[in-house]
């Protein structure tokens, strides 16, 4: 996919890796390269908006705020004194206050899809790249208004080229639930314990 914006090319919009450590959320890396434009401490930002770019080769990548994620930058993890920071997969690009209100808003990761919900969300137990469906053209493990139950098949997530099957289950969760949304989208690169089913208990 090719965009432009300012006069500038960008081949590819990734959402950036999102993971919850003690209360904030830590918006990461999806892939290697320069980073440029993180954003400025005291910014607002709402899911889907820019929170930078990456330089791979020449190439720009477009990345967003991933969805369900809103909040304050708390902190920018010094990558804007340098026009153009190199970072690794999983790197920091910057620090979120979901508690802060941004435009009104104040949300978690998965909050905003979740709420609905009262907050229960299924976490994959791997960090990995997600997979709904078992191939391209079958249909997913799980649709929105499915009812799953313990040790039901939920997604794959592929691991050093070796895909994982990930059950429905775990501590807090009820042995029934109705999914009310899938958090991320087919393909997306996701951390341990990132939120990836909104639910509503039965």
């Amino acid at each position: 996919m090719t965009t432009h914006e300012n006069g500038r090319r960008f081949e590819q919009e990734l959402a950036a890796l999102v993971k919850e450590v003690d209360g904030l959320l830590v918006l990461r890396a999806p892939r290697p390269g320069f980073l440029r434009d993180a954003p400025s401490k005291g910014r607002a930002l709402r899911e889907g908006e820019r929170c930078g770019e990456l330089e791979v080769l020449g190439t720009l990548t477009k990345l967003v705020v991933p969805a369900g994620v809103a909040g304050l930058v708390v902190d920018e993890n010094e990558h804007r004194k340098l026009a153009r920071k190199p970072v690794g997969y999983g790197d920091v690009i910057a620090v979120i206050d979901p508690k802060a209100v941004a435009g009104g808003v104040s949300a978690s990761a998965g909050a905003s899809a979740a709420a609905t919900s009262g907050g229960l969300v299924w976490k994959t137990p791997l960090g990995g790249r997600y997979y709904g469906r078992p191939s391209p053209n079958a249909e997913p493990f799980v649709k929105v208004g499915d009812v799953i139950k313990t040790g039901q098949t939920v997604a794959l997530i592929e691991v050093m080229k070796t895909f994982n099957r990930a059950s429905y289950g775990g501590a807090g969760l009820p042995p029934e639930a109705r999914v009310e949304r899938v958090l991320v989208k087919e393909g997306d690169d996701v951390n341990a314990g990132d939120a990836i089913l909104a639910l509503a208990p039965l």
